[in-house]
Parts: structure tokens; C-alpha cells; sequence
């Protein structure tokens, strides 16, 4: 493996990719990302778009998908923190329903690579956070789906964060430790859980 190792996650699709950091007194230098290494970690992605987006404290996006035209993502945080997540809905898979998680920091310079077949989404722990992403597809309007971030049927452990499920994805009975108030755009306070969104 060269500038660039790649970790399997307990969840097969899902990898930590942890960039070797060169560093001096002027700053530091990493490659983000390294075609050979990842083929040489079996991963033969292409992507077609990088997207970066800011949020503020307790700002959490997703959780999201396509349905006809799923994408490939390769996250990390450039600035700040958020707690990054992927949710297995891939219908054969022994872990279908199952999340996993990791903290993306611009400190530890993580990358979560996130395969197709999986709904995704974060939490900004940081005041300010600035999230990029490379992606496999391109968006298709009309094709995003959805889950709710809080499903007690996936039970994702948000860090930092108190309430209690309300029956919805609404989340006005959600904060922060420190008081932050949960800020969810309004698509997504209407997904439906697992259970009502994904029949078979």
C-alpha cells in the first residue's frame, strides 16, 4: 500500500481511508486520494462529481439515497467534525437495516468511503463544518429517497445528542448537549422509517 490505507469496516461496502499526512513546520501535505492505492485495496470506483457543502452545529442531513441511480461516496470533513453515517439497504445483504458509523474530523483526516446500496447522512458536532465528497453517479432529480434519521428500528447512536423518538422524524424534542437545537431541513422531517419506506 502506498500514501493512502484502506480499512474494511464491519459492514462489507464500507471503508476508513487514512491518508499518510506529511508534515513540517510550514504545514503539511497528504495525497486525498490515490487511484492505485484503492485498486490495490480492491475498490474499482470511478467518480464523476465532487460536492462540498457547510453546515452549522447541529445541522444533520440525511438520511439519503437514490433509488434507481445509487451513488458511490467518498466523505470527509475539511473543517470541523460530524459524525458520518451509512445505513445498509441493499435487500440480499446479511446486514441489510444495520448502520455504521465514523467520526470525520479535520484533525484525523479520515475519509469514509460509503458503496453503492447504502443511505447516508451526518451530524455536525462542530460549530462550523465543511463537508466534501466525491460521488460514483450524478444526481437524478425526481430519484432521491429517504429515511428517518431517528428510525428506533436502525437505532443509530447519534453522539451528543438527547431527546426521544416522537413516532416521526420530527426533530423539535432533539439537542445538543450544550443546548444546540437540532436543525434538519423540512424534507428531512417527513422520511418514514425503514419499515414503511423499504417493502418488499
Amino acid at each position: 500500500m502506498g500514501q493512502i490505507k484502506v480499512t474494511k469496516c464491519p459492514i462489507s461496502g464500507l471503508y476508513v481511508i487514512e491518508p499518510t499526512v506529511h508534515g513540517d513546520a510550514r504545514g503539511y501535505f497528504m495525497e486525498t486520494y490515490n487511484q492505485k492505492d484503492m485498486h490495490e485495496a480492491g475498490l474499482d470506483m470511478v467518480f464523476v462529481q465532487d460536492n462540498q457543502s457547510c453546515s452549522t452545529k447541529g445541522v444533520l442531513r440525511g438520511l439519503h439515497f437514490q433509488k434507481n441511480y445509487p451513488q458511490g461516496k467518498l466523505v470527509r470533513a475539511i473543517r470541523g467534525s460530524v459524525f458520518d453515517v451509512a445505513v445498509d439497504l441493499r435487500q440480499h445483504s446479511e446486514t441489510f437495516g444495520r448502520w455504521y458509523g465514523v467520526l470525520l474530523t479535520e484533525e484525523n483526516k479520515k475519509q469514509f468511503y460509503i458503496s453503492e446500496g447504502f443511505a447516508h447522512g451526518f451530524l455536525v458536532l462542530s460549530d462550523i463544518a465543511e463537508f466534501c465528497y466525491k460521488v460514483t453517479d450524478f444526481w437524478h432529480p425526481g430519484d432521491e429517497g429517504g429515511l428517518a434519521w431517528n428510525d428506533p428500528a436502525i437505532g443509530i447512536e447519534w453522539p451528543e445528542l438527547t431527546g426521544e423518538y416522537p413516532g416521526s422524524a420530527d426533530p423539535s424534542g432533539y439537542a445538543m448537549r450544550d443546548g444546540t437545537k437540532l436543525n434538519l431541513s423540512d424534507k428531512d422531517t417527513k422520511w418514514l422509517t425503514l419499515k414503511d419506506t423499504w417493502k418488499f
